[in-house]
């Protein structure tokens, strides 16, 4: 099974090495794509180093930060044309362990038909780390109506831990997923569901980051709710 595993970065110098390190550790036979959208603290340039010392890992430098779900559709894009069987999404700044990676991957080993395994805060067994009260109550309610007005089983839709087939990713019109942050997350659950695609969830912990600064917003996060509540009415009213 050919897995890619895509990394977005922008100023994750502190972290992705990191990162790299411990997945190529713990799953010697993975392959990373790095996609860096012209860090200023030289992301880029780093990974050009580690690149020696692992044939596996690739490097995409876009000229500009260009959003985290432009970075996935390329890689996705630059996966499915090698022929990467499974595409996996994860975060270069340490809030994904690795150890979750692997469980996600075993739990798509015994169910090979799955579209999408989405690594879960909020189904049992999953948790955060060093979050404050209010925001796990405003991610738990934001995913409460998502859930609602999209009519997805889906705890957990905001997650950006995935692992997709790329059977699903094949019939998804990627071009034409323009949204970004949350909503890129949402949207491409809502795509995989009306698709009748499988998706299952896999409780892990997100881990707050400890360097480096968010990329989340409280714009990213209102445009998400935006665009849930837009889909929301369309699914009413057909």
């Amino acid at each position: 099974m050919k897995r890619l595993i895509i990394i977005p970065t922008y100023n994750e110098l502190a972290n992705a090495p990191i990162l790299i390190e411990r997945i190529f550790k713990r799953i010697p036979t993975a392959h990373i794509l790095i996609i860096d959208d012209g860090s200023p603290d030289k992301t880029g340039e780093k990974i050009k180093e580690i690149q020696k010392r692992y044939p596996a890992l690739s490097l995409l430098e876009r000229a500009s930060k260009s959003g985290l779900g432009s970075a996935y559709r390329t890689g996705f894009a630059w996966g499915i044309e090698r022929g990467y069987e499974e595409l996996i999404e994860m975060d270069a700044d340490l809030s994904h362990r690795v150890r979750d990676l692997h469980t996600m991957i075993e739990a798509k080993q015994l169910q090979p038909n799955t579209d999408l395994v989405i690594g879960s805060r909020w189904v049992s067994g999953g948790k955060t780390e060093n979050w404050s009260k209010s925001r796990e109550l405003l991610s738990r309610a934001a995913n409460l109506y998502v859930r609602a007005m999209l009519g997805m089983g889906v705890k957990d839709s905001t997650a950006g831990f995935r692992i997709y087939s790329s059977r699903i990713l094949k019939r998804i019109e990627l071009e034409a997923i323009k949204s970004e942050g949350y909503s890129f997350q949402i949207e491409m659950t809502r795509e995989v569901h009306r698709l009748g695609g499988t998706i299952i969830e896999v409780p892990i912990t997100f881990r707050e980051r400890e360097q480096g600064v968010s990329k989340m917003s409280k714009n990213i996060v209102r445009e998400a709710m935006r665009l849930v509540t837009i889909w929301g009415f369309k699914r009413f009213l057909r």
